[in-house]
């Protein structure tokens, strides 16, 4: 046979960049609405995440109106936050090896106990700045023991290759409440008065434990090792999951961004105040801003394509809030702490969803309670201890030179990790 009767030979192929974005991306993310254990679990935890929010609103406001300092506002975060460090991996080890029903059940109803204490305190007249930093040392502690539970959820209802999309629509509904609980919280501090925001908060919790309990089947949430294995350390999987290159550079991602770029979010009571002599209605739009740029950074990563690097955007947008946190620091233009802010929320969101992504994707099933423990720890612990040291810092410098400072450090930081994580991952994958 001669070669002209030969079929053309197939075009060598060429590799391709997946398009970051794609309509279909979007489409498929939002068919995991319509499931019903997704579904149900999402609008619950936007209701919680509401209340939330207008809790978190309300308390610093609070405390200002109690006379209390920059300091205290941030020693207040540090207590709700500072558990943490202690007690976030002995949380992984219950969600891992407990019955995961009760573990939240037990947790989360001690915790709504503490903005109905703060009710019947400021209705009795009692209140003081300490009992609320005893109270959210509660929280702190709480929170610490139950969310590797609740963290564990996403992955067990949906499938493997889904786990990315899920969580970005997570992403979304707690965003989504960072905008309705701030307004929720500004129309209720302007009418009714600051106690309905921790009513609201109280109520929030029902319909999110209940959901909780439902989806958690007893039989599926104890992750008893079996028989025929030899029984391990109690927590050797968390130097397991540190074995994991992708995991470590997820992990101090989170961790950078959450000392240095977080307390942002602590301090904006002191900056609308201090700085742009606002009052609580500045200060509730300010945090709702702040959420309408993580629903839209969330809402951007709905259609991201599957095949892009989650590396590089958790590294890309984590030097862009590092960024954006130096410019809101240099102004003191009112009219332009909004969209600030706004670039700070999508920033935030994307690099620590694509952070999570990359530690939950990369972990084995049966380790997955103590990853999220570890991202926990990283996260709020990280919180708690840029609160404490800026609010040390803010009452030495100022709010402005405080937030300034910690904005050229993230900077020159997360750009060194970005270089370590991404670059040193694909050569060493090379």
């Amino acid at each position: 046979m001669s070669n002209a009767d030969e079929p053309n030979p197939p075009a060598p192929h060429k590799r391709r960049r997946p398009r970051m974005l794609g309509v279909a991306s979007f489409r498929e993310s939002l068919q995991l609405l319509s499931t019903r254990r997704f579904g149900t679990f999402w609008f619950a935890s936007l209701l919680s995440s509401i209340g939330t929010w207008a809790q978190q609103v309300a308390e610093p406001w609070l405390l200002l109106t109690l006379g209390a300092s920059s300091f205290v506002i941030g020693l207040d975060s540090f207590a709700m936050n500072a558990p943490v460090l202690l007690l976030t991996l002995v949380g992984g080890m219950l969600a891992d090896r407990s019955d995961r029903r009760r573990v939240i059940l037990l947790f989360q109803s001690i915790q709504m106990l503490c903005p109905v204490a703060i009710v019947v305190l400021l209705l009795a007249g009692r209140m003081e700045a300490w009992m609320i930093l005893a109270l959210s040392l509660v929280v702190g502690i709480t929170d610490a023991l139950s969310m590797p539970s609740f963290q564990s959820i996403v992955p067990s209802i949906v499938a493997p290759e889904q786990i990315g999309r899920a969580l970005a629509l997570n992403s979304t509904q707690f965003n989504l409440s960072r905008i309705l609980g701030p307004a929720i919280a500004g129309a209720l501090m302007s009418s009714v008065g600051v106690i309905a925001c921790f009513v609201v908060s109280a109520a929030s919790y029902i319909p999110f434990v209940g959901v909780a309990l439902w989806i958690l089947p007893r039989r599926a949430a104890r992750g008893a090792s079996p028989a025929s294995e030899p029984r391990r350390p109690l927590f050797a999987g968390v130097r397991d999951v540190l074995q994991q290159r992708a995991v470590r550079g997820a992990l101090l991602n989170v961790l950078v961004s959450s000392v240095l770029c977080a307390p942002l979010i602590t301090f904006v009571p002191v900056l609308v105040r201090d700085v742009f002599q606002g009052g609580a209605a500045h200060f509730s739009m300010a945090v709702a801003a702040f959420g309408v740029g993580g629903l839209i950074g969330a809402a951007g990563l709905l259609g991201v394509a599957p095949g892009i690097d989650q590396r590089r955007l958790a590294s890309g947008f984590a030097i862009g809030f590092a960024v954006v946190l130096v410019l809101i620091a240099s102004s003191s233009w009112s009219l332009g702490l909004p969209p600030l802010l706004v670039l700070a929320g999508a920033s935030m969101t994307i690099s620590n969803t694509a952070a999570n992504s990359v530690l939950q994707t990369s972990t084995h099933p049966r380790l997955l309670g103590q990853a999220v423990s570890l991202y926990m720890l990283a996260l709020r612990g990280g919180i708690s201890l840029g609160a404490l040291i800026t609010g040390a810092s803010v009452t030495l410098f100022g709010v402005q030179q405080a937030l300034f400072i910690n904005g050229l450090l993230a900077v020159v930081a997360q750009t060194l990790l970005a270089w370590l994580w991404v670059r040193g991952a694909a050569a060493h994958k090379d």
